[in-house]
């Protein structure tokens, strides 16, 4: 009831093009399907990524810095960060516990490995799929602990995509064949409500300011 309210008078800040615009994305947001990127060195692989879960409606994505730190470039995210959660580890162990512990099947996207082509896909329950390095891949301890490998077909000469357009192909087909199914892959209605919250306070101009006002009426 408190975050009704709340949401109800932080929205009086913003227009209504843009209440709406957060319901209409709100209804195609999905936590059935997650990214995680393991160790990426290039930031703008990274923050790409991150750009093509906000476009295909990825809510949360899980990165593993345990190498190169931080790799979030605000400039090619384009404000992406601000709408997709993001889950940091400082190791792969860790996001593979969280992710298991959260009912997720962990799958290895390589083109290495006898695994299922991404036109054969099926999905098998809530799915997080990993994603590594063009040049060295995943490490051994996602291959070990992956319950499937998930390969794009290729037909030329070249072995492998750039992380970054690799992320962009798997996540627009996986999210177009889930809306095709009957399975429940929607945001529950209280994790719209946590994202409209959220998102309110961030386009509100000195939110700061404006939630002291709120709570110092209350």
């Amino acid at each position: 009831m408190k975050d009704n309210q709340l949401l109800t008078y932080l929205e009086g800040f913003i227009t209504l093009e843009r209440k709406q615009r957060f319901l209409e994305i709100l209804e195609e947001r999905t936590k059935y399907i997650t990214v995680a990127v393991e160790d990426v060195y290039q930031m703008h692989n990274m923050s790409a990524v991150i750009r093509s879960c906000d476009i295909f409606g990825i809510q949360e994505a899980h990165l593993i810095e345990n190498r190169f730190g931080k790799r979030l470039d605000k400039s090619i995210t384009m404000g992406s960060q601000q709408w997709v959660d993001t889950k940091r580890y400082n190791n792969t162990a860790d996001c593979i516990t969280a992710l298991r512990q959260d009912g997720y099947s962990i799958v290895a996207t390589t083109p290495h490995e006898n695994g299922v082509l991404l036109p054969d896909f099926e999905f098998n329950g809530k799915t997080a799929l990993f994603f590594g390095t063009e040049r060295n891949g995943l490490s051994s301890e996602v291959m070990e602990n992956a319950d499937s490998f998930l390969t794009i077909p290729m037909v030329g000469f070249t072995e492998s995509l750039n992380i970054s357009v690799a992320a962009a192909i798997i996540l627009h087909n996986l999210t177009n064949l889930l809306k095709k199914t009957d399975l429940n892959w929607r945001l529950t209605e209280d994790e719209k409500m946590e994202r409209r919250l959220d998102w309110t306070k961030k386009s509100v101009r000195s939110i700061d300011d404006v939630l002291a006002r709120y709570y110092g009426t209350k």
